[in-house]
């Protein structure tokens, strides 16, 4: 079985790749489990030298990795480079704190000595997907693999080529062979490789529907998982809000990675008192957007991954529009070759609409009125997501209390937009997800989280 590289920008085939048979699924998973026995030995400073040696591979070849993913999957290539240098980021970071974040814990019990150690796990199943094709990797693999894990990588169908690029990446740096694998597999392959007794745990990031699955299969065969999942994450804009600097945060949020991001901002929760304003800066900021060839330096809206994908949005933006939602600007499928979809904007949603209730995972902006600032938060919470959320107001005590204690996220922010950063843990609540990555948390999720007590 093969399956098909193809550009979004163009229809066209770059390359077919050969799936892995059933047969040799269960031998590519031993590999890695015998690697884990060596790996899980060294020393976490042996690690590190590895990991940095990763970063810095990643730095040498930013503009490659970047074209790569331009090619794959429509990522315009000023964000495809920034994607690598962050990727570098998060080995540097794990390499320099890997050891502190795992440093032993004594605890006094009266006893002669007691602590708490943190011991690796074994071969971690990774199930990515194709909207951030290295980050996504490298926020999982960085902490796994310096935590004395292994790691196995079922990327996304579609970025087979990101996929091999992140595991050669690992070997070039000296990594033992078989510490990372990638699996060319099919869909229907994971549930194998996740019910084979060598593979210890399982990441997820991607759909809701693919969270339910995999974390089905996770319970079924008792393997500790971490889902970070979709969202509809909304932004309040307040009465006192600096529209200014709302509109320059909400805009570039919502159109990175051509709308393609599970912590984009997605529904503008909008007092009425500056509804009017802000929706006039906000279709004028979206119109500056250029869109097209993703290898353009200029770009900044790409085409959407697949032609389905951009297909799927459409039908919601018409979708929305039939109940009620006026489009006041894009919403057409430009002509030409290529899954591009335009930034579009959508006003006067209510509940009721796919715009409302639903994540829209491309370049469309949702902006909802509300009343007060009081129904802006009943809004934002009225989602079966919650990974991100943001709040624009001047009174920044204000701000700090709504982002802390009345939204419904994993991932808050005051006057900007929701990122991720390895410094800080990141992960959602409701069906956005569980777990956290990133940070001392992230590292902690998959290890063995060992109490050892000696007496006299």
């Amino acid at each position: 079985m093969t399956i098909q590289s193809i550009n979004p920008a163009t229809g066209e085939s770059i390359k077919e790749y050969t799936l892995l048979e059933n047969r040799e699924l269960r031998p590519a998973i031993k590999a890695t489990h015998k690697a884990y026995h060596s790996w899980r030995k060294t020393t976490i400073a042996q690690r590190a030298t590895l990991m940095r040696e990763a970063a810095r591979i990643l730095k040498t070849e930013t503009h490659d990795y970047a074209r790569l993913m331009a090619e794959e999957m429509g990522k315009p290539v000023k964000g495809g480079r920034a994607e690598v240098e962050k990727c570098a980021l998060v080995c540097d970071y794990y390499a320099e704190h890997a050891e502190e974040f795992l440093r032993r814990e004594p605890v006094a019990n009266g006893n002669t000595k007691s602590f708490v150690t943190f011991e690796p796990m074994g071969a971690v199943l990774a199930v990515m997907p194709w909207n951030f094709p290295l980050w996504q990797v490298f926020r999982f693999a960085a902490p796994a693999l310096m935590a004395g894990n292994v790691g196995l990588l079922k990327h996304a169908s579609n970025v087979p080529g990101c996929a091999l690029a992140i595991e050669d990446v690992f070997r070039q740096a000296g990594f033992p062979e078989g510490a990372f694998r990638t699996l060319l597999i099919n869909n229907k392959q994971v549930a194998a490789a996740i019910r084979n007794p060598l593979v210890t745990a399982v990441t997820l990031t991607g759909s809701t529907g693919a969270g339910r699955s995999i974390g089905q299969l996770a319970g079924k065969y008792l393997k500790k998982s971490v889902l970070e999942l979709g969202g509809s994450d909304p932004y309040l804009i307040l009465e006192d809000a600096d529209l200014e600097l709302a509109v320059e945060k909400c805009v570039t949020s919502r159109l990175i990675n051509s709308g393609q991001s599970c912590i984009a901002a997605k529904r503008f929760i909008v007092v009425e008192s500056r509804k009017e304003e802000f929706e006039q800066r906000f279709v004028e900021r979206m119109k500056q957007a250029k869109m097209g060839d993703p290898m353009s330096e200029e770009t900044v809206v790409g085409p959407q991954a697949r032609p389905d994908l951009r297909d799927e949005l459409h039908e919601q933006v018409q979708a929305s529009i039939a109940k009620g939602a006026r489009c006041v600007l894009g919403g057409e499928i430009p002509e030409g070759r290529g899954a591009y979809y335009p930034p579009t904007v959508l006003t006067d949603v209510k509940k009721g609409m796919v715009a409302y209730h639903d994540e829209l995972f491309g370049p469309v902006a949702s902006i909802i009125p509300v009343k007060t600032e009081k129904e802006a938060v009943k809004v934002a919470n009225d989602s079966v997501f919650g990974l991100g959320a943001a709040v624009f107001t001047r009174d920044l005590k204000k701000g700090e209390w709504i982002a802390a204690h009345e939204l419904q996220a994993g991932c808050c922010a005051v006057n900007d937009f929701v990122k991720s950063d390895p410094r800080l843990p990141f992960g959602g609540i409701k069906e956005s997800g569980y777990g956290r990555e990133l940070s001392y948390h992230g590292i902690k999720e998959f290890v063995n989280i060992k109490t050892v007590v000696v007496g006299q």
